[in-house]
């Protein structure tokens, strides 16, 4: 699972499911189209960093783009604004590069809001996994007794068997988009 043929194997397969063509995907990266084409071609001399890229472009876990074992998600991953990987990408409902990671089954994206007078959500556990994405206002999520603040732009994925439930913070309606999938 670990041959350079089998990795680039797994990495035409993400870019073919999160919409990108290959020339795209290189132009991005600052790759010449022929060096990139090379690299899903054979899987031979791949650099490390753009694996490492790749993965957080498209937000799955490296290990599992490198090894094709499937990462295991214990507690929660948190992305802030602007950090990590690009999570503008999840404005205007464009899920395209979370059909990867959501075992190329996307479930319609739900839009909660939250406004000041709402109770706390009750606390609620399901299987499979749950990215949640902050469109406006500050949403503070409570997972498994702990409460994470996100705010604008910021996104959190976590294994939703856990205790979890959401309610505004500050002083503004909150609203977030909730991506579910078994």
């Amino acid at each position: 699972m670990n041959n350079p043929i089998d990795i680039a194997k797994r990495l035409a397969g993400l870019r073919d499911a999160c919409g990108y063509a290959p020339e795209q995907l290189a132009d991005e990266l600052g790759i010449a189209r022929s060096v990139y084409a090379g690299y899903e071609a054979t899987g031979e001399d791949i650099p490390i960093s753009v694996l490492f890229e790749v993965a957080n472009k498209f937000g799955v876990d490296f290990n599992e783009l490198l090894t094709g074992a499937e990462a295991k998600l214990d507690t929660y991953q948190v992305v802030r604004a602007g950090q990590g990987r690009s999570v503008k990408r999840y404005e205007g409902y464009d899920y395209q590069d979370l059909a990867f990671r959501f075992t190329h089954k996307i479930t319609q994206p739900l839009l909660v809001t939250l406004h000041a007078d709402e109770d706390t959500a009750a606390l609620v556990s399901h299987k499979g996994q749950e990215f949640n994405y902050v469109v406006e206002g500050t949403v503070i999520i409570t997972i498994d007794g702990k409460d994470i603040e996100l705010h604008k732009g910021d996104s959190i994925y976590f294994n939703p068997q856990m205790l979890h439930g959401q309610r505004r913070g500050g002083d503004e309606p909150a609203a977030f988009l909730t991506v579910i999938a078994e």
